[in-house]
């Protein structure tokens, strides 16, 4: 009795552990957005710029994407359970923007392949309006693994499912393994897709940026910058494997299932995510001095 009481306490200690550390990184991540989205909408020339609207796109959608899958965390831990109907409609919105980032990061590469490499059309096809037709057709692409997968999910599931309560996650809209399957096969369909783009764009980037500044026309300082945003992609590309981690990991005991996947969703999930802006925002020269003028100006009109 005293052992499986002592099994419990360690049990319930790690479960608030776990659950204190996911709180602190997403009070964190949220609090740098929310700072990066003020100063963006305090500068008009940031939301009248190609690759400042995009990046402020992956902001917000990142945001709701934590506020969302934190509240569905702390039901995971609390038991809380809801009705699958609605659980489904939360979990296409999550899965919705777990893919909206990675395709906006994509776009942000074509912006700078257009800006390097077609410098006299980068105003033209990179204006305003476009950008904003732009980031229609990139939730347009993001909806379609997930309007394949939810068509699967009404296909499979008896309209009883739908009314019986469950503890909500994304792995109760797999009714069979091959809805898995097919979900690992879009990922990693996608994560190709945009892997290709990512590299035929930077390889054409850097070819170019080589060759100018031998002659001086780009400095140093300008490849760190396409270095700095090559790696920020490969950071929130590394979130396509956290599906199928998770996937592989059902055949293996609860207990080790629970440990490895919070680990996968700390850093497969969680710390792409929370370094992304701050590899984009605070480097990028033009917005970081932004935010230190937005912060100094805050604490000299509390002073």
């Amino acid at each position: 009795m005293n052992s499986n009481n002592s099994v419990f306490g360690q049990t319930l200690a790690q479960l608030h552990s776990k659950f204190i550390i996911v709180q602190v990184l997403v009070v964190i991540f949220i609090c740098v957005n929310l700072l990066l989205i003020v100063t963006f909408f305090k500068n008009e020339c940031f939301y009248t710029t190609a690759r400042y609207i995009l990046f402020a796109v992956t902001l917000l959608s990142d945001s709701f994407l934590f506020l969302v899958s934190d509240l569905l965390f702390i039901f995971a831990v609390f038991r809380v359970t809801m009705w699958v109907s609605l659980c489904s409609v939360i979990c296409i919105s999550v899965l919705l923007y777990l893919i909206v980032t990675p395709v906006t990061l994509t776009a942000m590469t074509l912006e700078r392949y257009v800006a390097i490499c077609m410098p006299l059309r980068h105003a033209e096809l990179c204006s305003t309006r476009n950008t904003l037709h732009v980031i229609l057709v990139i939730h347009g692409l993001s909806s379609v693994p997930y309007a394949v997968f939810l068509f699967t999910f009404f296909a499979s599931a008896s309209l009883d499912f739908y009314h019986q309560y469950r503890i909500c996650s994304v792995e109760i809209l797999i009714v069979y393994k091959w809805q898995d399957h097919i979900r690992s096969a879009v990922f990693q369909f996608y994560f190709l897709i945009m892997c290709l783009i990512i590299m035929l764009c930077y390889f054409k980037i850097m070819k170019v940026a080589r060759t100018a500044s031998e002659d001086d026309k780009i400095s140093s300082k300008g490849l760190r910058t396409v270095a700095l945003h090559a790696f920020q992609l490969l950071l929130c590309l590394i979130q396509f494997w956290y599906p199928l981690v998770t996937s592989t990991l059902t055949h293996i005991d609860f207990y080790s299932f629970e440990h490895v996947r919070f680990f996968s969703y700390i850093v497969f999930n969680l710390s792409p995510r929370c370094l992304s802006p701050l590899i984009y925002g605070l480097r990028d020269e033009m917005f970081f001095t932004a935010l230190k003028k937005y912060l100094s100006c805050g604490l000299c009109d509390r002073k």
